[in-house]
């Protein structure tokens, strides 16, 4: 289709410069600078240093291409990093106007850059090669070779290749899933098989187009929630190893997610001669699986108490000192200064009878993931059964008919007894409610108990938020939900879907609903309340049932936790910053229902601020043996 129209490979990274030629890189935009907070601009001046060579603009064109690179901006969640990649772009376009720069990030988050780029008036066309429909920003010779052509203005690709004929012959920015770039970008979909022949040779030959605009056209690559193609062995991650431009930035407020295996690939993304640069015992270290990570977290901890240190710890200590030129590392101290506070607890929940004998037994499934599906919903509520297959020894304890009957009744689990009672006081103090869980069913549950209890409907007080809406769903969804004049008063939120990027700052009450194996997770969705724009104290409730295995489940979490914490510490003063957490109780909610006669029952434990607590001894009379 636009075969007369040329799609031509200007990317240089340095292209041809505006008339800046003398001052450091602040003078681009004037007063830019004190918009941003410190840690912004410290920021700022470090991608500047990683991909240009300097901060002086006389110094850029003439810096050593072997001493620019890739750079990981690992800035807390919710501290501001999107709009210090927007002010980085901005300057740099105006540096180098024909970069091409390329956002790619999570599908759910391409809308909120879209926002955010119309918010700060940047005055760069953003072309989301996602959405499609068309900005009014793409360029009108494309648009009129499309609307001559035979393909119908519904043709997906007809209207992608129009954004990226748009993106390639102007100033501006490209922005795409990571699903669709692994699509459009992948082999897999340059070969794909047509069924007729002529048909087919076409659409071969425009997938290659595609592939070939992709990898080799941008000047500059910014992943959003850059952990997330982290996994060597998907498709996603050896298409991003494939791109041509070493200008590559990754934003991630989480970069250590599950080990280190994962860490070493994404800073091989990151800077791909980084593997060349690591020495052989590190590489052993990365390699490591959680197994064998559980002993260096001991190793690590056994050296804190000791002069000495150990093996583990100096390693660390090494792996720190190759990453430290390229990871900018702020872990949240301006929320602590900006905003009204955090306050983090553990509720540890006694189940009634019937949930936890059911409880019981489920103990002997073999499966892992079965098991772990499973204790997820007989620890929120026993109805949850309703849809499962059920074993003998779990049809002896309920049967379907009872299920059904006492699927709106909240008393018969105990997480959803808490939540009933907590949203119902929440409400009263007008505080807007948060809840995540990890699976759909309990959430439906939720929203069809209180509906049922307090006469709430959804899409007024109760909103939902899962996977399956689309892009533009979710924004109005986000909106009414942080609107302070809005009806809403909970959101329930897939902890997939919702976790990473999006702000709900609407809300001053995080639920965890149940507890997962990465750290990384948890602490992603309460930054959708605790983060810049927050008015409010944030606090946030971890459930756990007595007696499962979610006691012990967190406790390994923690000790994630606290490894990422020693590869990503930042300075000394910002780790005492982040110590400085309140540690008693403060929480009007929660002391209500402690005290409450009808409900003290529920509570085996709290513990607060437990990140910061030996775990292990608050859970010891609740592990399971």
């Amino acid at each position: 289709m636009f075969d007369g129209v040329q799609f031509q490979d200007l990317r240089s990274g340095t292209g041809d410069s505006c008339n800046h030629t003398k001052g450091t890189i602040w003078d681009i935009i004037p007063g830019i600078k004190g918009s941003m907070y410190p840690h912004q601009q410290e920021g700022f001046e470090f991608i500047w240093k990683n991909l240009a060579g300097s901060t002086e603009i006389d110094k850029l064109n003439s810096s050593d291409p072997d001493n620019v690179g890739g750079c990981i901006i690992s800035h807390a969640p919710g501290t501001g990093k999107t709009r210090l990649t927007i002010v980085f772009l901005q300057t740099y376009l105006e540096m180098f106007p024909d970069c091409r720069p390329v956002i790619i990030a999570p599908a759910s988050l391409l809308l909120t850059w879209e926002e955010e780029f119309k918010k700060w008036n940047v005055g760069v066309p953003f072309h989301n090669l996602n959405n499609l429909e068309f900005s009014g920003k793409e360029s009108v010779a494309a648009v009129n070779v499309l609307n001559k052509s035979r393909h119908q203005t519904q043709d997906k690709n007809a209207i992608r290749m129009v954004k990226l004929f748009s993106w390639c012959q102007d100033k501006s920015i490209l922005g795409v899933s990571y699903s669709l770039y692994e699509k459009l970008a992948g082999e897999k979909f340059s070969k794909d098989e047509g069924t007729n022949f002529k048909r087919k040779v076409a659409r071969e030959t425009e997938n290659e187009k595609f592939r070939k605009i992709l990898l080799n056209f941008p000047g500059l690559l910014v992943l959003d929630e850059g952990h997330t193609p982290r996994n060597q062995r998907s498709s996603i991650w050896k298409v991003l190893c494939e791109l041509k431009t070493k200008k590559r930035i990754i934003l991630s407020g989480t970069p250590f997610q599950n080990n280190f295996l994962e860490l070493y690939n994404t800073l091989c993304l990151v800077r791909p001669g980084f593997a060349d640069t690591i020495p052989a015992s590190l590489k052993k270290l990365c390699q490591r699986r959680l197994m064998r990570e559980k002993k260096v977290m001991k190793e690590v901890q056994d050296s804190i108490s000791s002069s000495a240190g150990s093996h583990a710890d100096e390693e660390i200590k090494k792996f720190k000192a190759l990453m430290a030129p390229f990871v900018n590392v702020h872990k949240g101290s301006i929320l602590q200064k900006s905003l009204p506070g955090l306050r983090d607890c553990v509720v540890v929940l006694n189940p009634p009878d019937m949930q936890k004998r059911l409880l019981e037994s489920i103990r002997g499934t073999s499966n892992t993931f079965e098991f772990e599906h499973k204790l997820a919903l007989a620890s929120v509520h026993p109805s949850l059964f309703l849809d499962l297959a059920l074993t003998k020894k779990e049809e002896s304890i309920l049967n379907k008919d009872w299920l059904e009957s006492h699927r709106l009744n909240p008393n018969e689990g105990v997480k959803t007894r808490f939540l009933m009672e907590f949203i119902r006081l929440c409400d009263t103090l007008n505080e807007k409610v948060l809840v995540f869980s990890q699976f759909i069913d309990p959430l439906c549950l939720i929203l069809d108990q209180l509906s049922s209890l307090l006469n709430w409907s959804e899409g007024r007080e109760l909103l939902h938020m899962h996977g399956k809406l689309d892009q533009k769903t979710r924004q109005s969804m986000i909106n009414k939900f942080n609107d302070p004049n809005s009806e809403a008063k909970v959101l329930l939120a897939s902890t997939k879907a919702c976790s990473e990027g999006i702000n709900l700052v609407g809300a001053s009450r995080v639920v965890l609903l149940d507890v997962v194996w990465n750290p990384s997770v948890e602490r992603q969705a309460i930054s959708r309340a605790y983060r810049i724009g927050q008015k409010k104290v944030v606090y946030t409730y971890h459930l756990i049932t007595r007696g499962t295995t979610e006691c012990d489940k967190y406790c390994k979490q923690a000790e994630k936790d606290r490894l990422s914490e020693l590869v990503f510490s930042a300075s000394n003063n910002e780790n005492d910053m982040q110590k400085s957490s309140v540690v008693v109780s403060d929480d009007k909610v929660l002391d209500e229902m402690v005290r409450h006669e009808k409900l003290k029952d529920m509570f085996e434990k709290i513990i607060y601020q437990p990140k910061e607590s030996d775990l292990v001894e608050s859970f010891s009379s609740m592990l399971l043996p």
